[in-house]
């Protein structure tokens, strides 16, 4: 394990993905939102492109998550895909807490595709679910990993 920000602070390599999921996770539907909900006030949601956006942040969040895995495993080589029992635990607690939340979202943009609401609110609505998964799973694993330490 390495030193986390110069803490004093052993950091496992398990932990340092995460924290780059959760970083990913904020920063790019923050810049997603700015871009696309940002237009929303002035132009009706049928004429908003948001499609290629969607798919840019997507896909972004997932050559950005692959990229910063490779960086970890290439600083840390000796910790690069060694989970103990405690990173399994951890990752089981928070991935449930991520699908409950995700699937309380779909529920919510299942009930937007009931109502006949645009396609922009449903797809907004499930990326919103996407992410706020991602977001509280990886606080979950944080908060247990710093409880640990």
């Amino acid at each position: 394990m390495s030193k986390f920000l110069y803490m004093g602070v052993n950091v496992s390599f398990a932990e340092k993905n995460i924290w780059i999921y959760g970083v990913l996770a904020v920063v790019i539907p923050a810049v997603y939102a700015v871009i696309v909900l940002g237009q929303v006030g002035s132009t009706p949601v049928e004429e908003i492109e948001y499609v290629i956006p969607l798919i840019t942040a997507i896909a972004a969040a997932i050559v950005l998550a692959i990229i910063g895995n490779i960086i970890v495993a290439i600083a840390s080589p000796k910790g690069a895909g060694i989970n103990d029992e405690r990173d399994r635990g951890i990752s089981r607690t928070g991935e449930l807490v991520g699908y409950y939340s995700l699937s309380a979202g779909v529920l919510v943009a299942l009930g937007l595709v009931m109502a006949e609401a645009p396609h922009f609110w449903v797809a907004q609505t499930i990326y919103a679910a996407f992410i706020l998964s991602a977001i509280l799973s990886t606080i979950i694993k944080i908060v247990a990993y710093r409880r640990a330490a």
